[in-house]
């Protein structure tokens, strides 16, 4: 029994005299614990499919599935992250960690116990009274994934979450997320343009083509890249050649290559 599954999904955006075909027939499953990439061009639909998912809009045909029963009726969590924090500048961190659970009406000892014991897993001890504005950018999304984990989700939609940070923090952090998404069993589905990132930490990558976003080929990660930390994942010989396989997809999905990092 698949986790997630997406069937034959289909997303128009209607204006007042036409509409745009952003999706069609989007078809995956993710198995419970799996991390999948979608990684594609600019326009190609990656963004809306995490919104589907998150039922932030509904897909104009097409079923999504959570556990076998439809995502409005499904009951699970499901956590979201994107590339800024949206931390509120005006409170502490620990009080934006909690903030889900309180408006949830869940806040209550041991809660704010596991926030603290996250902060610390994640490298930040000393920061629960401090504002935002104190914190680095790479500490920053480590709060947010502390508040991202903290409703323990049962699946995490990561939108291009390390794109605004240095090279140096983005490669620290995808090794910090690999570990605590394995650490505790996390479905995770991550929107990225750069094909190291989604090869050093997925067990799969879905490759989307445009006009409207269909989906062109799905890559299975070999299991010596998938047991590796990310950051040597780089530097492990099966790396390069799966790297040149998921490029030429997309050189066939998409010419405009500029699109996509080339960062090994």
């Amino acid at each position: 029994m698949s986790f997630l599954t997406l069937d034959k999904v289909s997303h128009h955006y209607f204006s007042k005299y036409t509409y745009t075909k952003a999706l069609e027939d989007i078809s995956f499953s993710i198995e419970e614990g799996e991390f999948i990439s979608l990684l594609g061009p600019s326009g190609c639909g990656k963004s809306t499919i995490l919104s589907i998912i998150a039922g932030i809009i509904s897909q104009t045909e097409g079923s999504v599935l959570l556990n076998e029963q439809p995502l409005r009726h499904a009951d699970t969590t499901i956590g979201y992250m994107l590339q800024q924090d949206y931390l509120f500048p005006w409170k502490t961190i620990i009080d934006n960690i909690l903030l889900g659970p309180k408006i949830r009406k869940e806040l209550t000892t041991s809660t704010k116990s596991e926030a603290l014991m996250l902060l610390d897993e994640v490298g930040l001890p000393d920061v629960s009274e401090k504002y935002p504005s104190s914190l680095s950018g790479g500490m920053r999304q480590r709060a947010a994934l502390v508040r991202t984990l903290i409703t323990n989700p049962k699946i995490l939609l990561l939108d291009e979450p390390f794109s605004a940070l240095d090279y140096q923090t983005k490669l620290k952090l995808e090794d910090l997320v690999y570990t605590l998404l394995k650490n505790y069993h996390k479905t995770a589905l991550l929107v990225t343009h750069d094909i190291g990132e989604a090869i050093s930490m997925s067990d799969r990558i879905i490759v989307l083509g445009t006009n409207p976003g269909k989906v062109t080929k799905i890559f299975e990660v070999p299991i010596e890249l998938r047991n590796t930390m990310p950051f040597s994942v780089r530097r492990h010989p099966k790396y390069q050649l799966l790297f040149d396989k998921v490029w030429d997809e997309l050189n066939k999905a998409d010419k405009e290559t500029g699109t996509y990092s080339t960062t090994p």
